[in-house]
């Protein structure tokens, strides 16, 4: 019997390789949360310095060393000293270390085997609710995606368009495949193509109504894209559920920040977290509870 054989025949295998699956992108997930916005920031100022006139705009010898997702090593943010293959084991290895560099005994931050706990245990979660096939395969790589997205956010209040413009044309590429793998969202090309452009125009309109009335910016574009490439991936159908979902939990928590850590009115709150929360539980539920939410009314004429 092949490996694919098994884990088809075999629910429970197939959630455990689904949850080793996600605490290695969540691995990479780390690298790309961290690493993307100091490349941004590089590509930013080299553009800038292109622009700008005078002895700045001169090419300086030598060039800088790479900076991606790739090179160089991952290594000790304290003493710089590079992690072995060992040492980088998803979540295992900050165990074994008790969450310290082996090299010089600086602590190494809890956010790392974090990212990776959440991004496996989603994964197992999408694995349980989609069984296996496409369209789990499909909705692991919407969660993945969002993610990152999050912690890049609330590090930054950043989306990336390297990240938010692929999540949208992969979700426009799939309603044309969707049905015919049984990925329950969007359903078809039509429903996806309305859910960009409406996800995207919703909040473009808030954005300039708040600016009108209050002279101030209230969210970013990198907002607008990221509920275009939801109603992409779920269809103008989920889009409400979404934004309801994204603006209650929203609301909640700047009420708690105001309450009990003492921020006033005009502290930024990132609001991408919560658009990419809310997308991840309509992807999940949201059908279910619409219908639910609707069948109230039918059974209550």
């Amino acid at each position: 019997m092949s490996v694919i054989a098994l884990l088809a025949a075999s629910p429970g295998l197939y959630m455990v390789a689904c949850l080793v699956l996600g605490l290695v992108v969540g691995s990479f997930l780390n690298v790309v949360i961290y690493r993307l916005p100091v490349m941004l920031d590089r590509q930013w100022r080299e553009q800038c310095a292109e622009l700008a006139p005078g002895p700045t705009s001169v090419s300086m010898p030598g060039s800088p060393e790479p900076f991606n997702l790739i090179v160089p090593r991952s290594a000790c943010p304290a003493c710089k000293a590079p992690i072995t293959a060992l040492q980088n084991i998803p979540l295992i290895s900050w165990l074994m270390l008790k969450g310290r560099c082996a090299n010089c005994g600086n602590p190494i931050s809890v956010r790392y085997p974090a990212v990776e706990a959440l991004t496996g245990l989603l994964t197992a979660a999408v694995a349980w609710r989609f069984g296996f096939g496409w369209p789990a395969l499909a909705a692991m790589v919407l969660t993945w995606f969002l993610i990152a997205l999050t912690f890049i956010d609330l590090d930054h209040q950043l989306l990336p368009d390297s990240l938010t413009l692929p999540l949208l044309w992969i979700g426009l590429l799939l309603s044309l495949w969707g049905p015919q793998i049984g990925f329950p969202v969007p359903g078809d090309l039509r429903s996806s193509l309305i859910g960009a452009v409406a996800g995207y125009v919703s909040l473009w309109s808030v954005y300039h109504l708040f600016r009108f009335f209050t002279g101030k910016e209230g969210m970013g574009y990198g907002d607008f894209k990221l509920l275009a490439a939801l109603g992409a991936w779920l269809g103008w159908q989920m889009l409400l559920p979404v934004i309801l979902i994204a603006s209650a939990a929203g609301a909640v928590v700047g009420i708690a920040m105001l309450a009990f850590r003492g921020h006033d009115r005009s502290t930024p709150i990132a609001f991408g977290p919560f658009l990419a929360a809310a997308g991840w539980l309509t992807l999940m539920w949201g059908r279910p509870l619409v219908a639910a939410y609707l069948g109230l009314f039918a059974a209550h004429p």
